[in-house]
């Protein structure tokens, strides 16, 4: 229980902080990317955000089906699908 509250605010947290900064399909779009170019651009932006999102989650020390979820909608929100 205490887990899934622990995850429920990790991804509440994730979300403002990812909410400050465009998704990579929103910078992809600003800079006017289409085709590879934009398939590249977005992959590395993705793996970057995945990165990131790991980073967080083991900065608040989660693991197992908390660290999964987090990581799976802090990139999601990332990347803007």
């Amino acid at each position: 229980m205490k887990t899934l509250i622990l995850a429920a605010l990790a991804i509440g947290l994730s979300s403002a902080a990812v909410a400050q900064s465009p998704s990579c399909n929103a910078q992809a779009g600003a800079k006017k990317l289409a085709g590879a170019a934009k398939t590249s651009f977005v992959t590395k932006c993705e793996k970057d955000a995945g990165a990131a999102c790991d980073k967080q989650a083991a900065d608040k020390k989660l693991a197992g089906a908390a660290k999964t979820s987090f990581t799976t909608k802090c990139v999601k929100d990332a990347v803007g699908t």
